[in-house]
């Protein structure tokens, strides 16, 4: 009696072992892009998908778009402190904490989106200068990352016909390297999250912005915009999505081999769709009448030489700080060639 006792107590814990190592781990993930928007749609939900599969089910996810969870200059630290498992966190929207990792939208050498993220995608890495000098000591990883292509000036009242025409606007940015760019025009940098170019562009309080044709019909600003430059870099944006190294360490083996294999193919679809969804809606903004302009060889040859102090600019205010403004521009650099 007593042997058959302990068989079954010994039968249960294994039955209860099994039941409980196939509980799936259900992870939330928040970011700020509106339902709709290619990112969301084309990007972030096939990743969860491909993690979900890889790990035969064991990975699942509640995802929350639109700020629902919370703001996208927040995110940072909602995803550390563990409010969310997984946040989309972008760099120029959290300058003070990530100095260093907005590198990769400098108006750099790279005229699409995937030669920035292959070479960002180094740097974030566990063993890159990045993942060590900035992310490592905030307790966070990147999963994946997505460098956007080079952005472009819009204006929403004025039809654009050379760089003078910027000269006294005032032009929405994000991120310090954005920032510079805007003052080498001879514009006013506005600094400001993508959510509020809506509301800011239609009532005047900003009379364009720095932005990438992939975006303008996710944030519906196609109606309000009369013009916009082609063939120009006046820096990039960063897209990533973070865990902390808290949740990530609590989480099984095989659940981490799965976000790591699904992230290394979100972060190789992900440069792809953001390029044919960019040369998409820039014909679908000409096709409803907004002036694509193409600076001429004077303005364009001003233009190169005034971003190509940005960088240095940039680098070197950092270092100023004490802080590894000109390693990570070079690290960056070399990832590019």
């Amino acid at each position: 009696m007593g042997k058959l006792t302990a068989g079954a107590l010994a039968l249960s814990f294994v039955v209860a072992g099994a039941a409980a190592q196939a509980q799936p781990v259900k992870l939330r993930v928040a970011d700020s892009f509106p339902s709709g928007h290619y990112i969301g749609e084309k990007i972030t939900k096939a990743w969860m998908a491909e993690a979900t599969k890889l790990s035969n089910g064991a990975l699942t996810f509640e995802y929350y778009p639109a700020e629902q969870l919370g703001k996208a200059k927040d995110m940072l630290s909602l995803t550390s402190t563990g409010v969310v498992d997984i946040g989309y966190v972008a760099p120029s929207f959290t300058t003070d904490k990530l100095p260093l990792s907005v590198v990769a939208e400098l108006p750099l050498n790279f005229s699409e989106s995937c030669p920035g993220t292959l070479a960002y995608s180094k740097l974030v890495a566990d063993d890159g200068v990045l993942a060590r000098r900035e992310l490592a000591p905030l307790g966070v990883r990147v999963l994946f990352a997505l460098v956007l292509p080079p952005y472009q000036a819009f204006l929403g009242k004025k039809t654009i016909e050379g760089l003078k025409t910027f000269e006294g606007l005032k032009i929405r940015t994000s991120g310090a390297a954005k920032e510079l760019a805007v003052r080498k025009i001879g514009a006013t940098p506005i600094q400001m999250a993508t959510p509020e170019v809506y509301e800011s562009l239609s009532r005047g309080t900003i009379d364009g912005m720095l932005f990438p044709f992939s975006s303008i019909y996710s944030y519906d600003l196609q109606g309000l915009l009369k013009s916009a430059t082609v063939g120009e870099n006046f820096g990039s944006f960063i897209v990533s999505y973070m865990i902390s190294d808290r949740r990530w360490k609590s989480l099984p083996e095989d659940a981490r081999k799965a976000l790591t294999e699904a992230s290394a193919r979100a972060t190789q679809s992900a440069c792809r769709i953001a390029q044919e969804t960019e040369t998409a809606d820039r014909d679908r903004l000409k096709a409803l009448g907004v002036a694509l302009v193409e600076l001429n060889a004077a303005d364009k040859q001003k233009v190169r030489g005034e971003m190509a102090t940005v960088s240095a600019e940039w680098a070197g205010a950092l270092d100023k700080r004490g802080k590894a403004g000109s390693e990570v521009l070079k690290a960056f650099e070399a990832a590019l060639k």
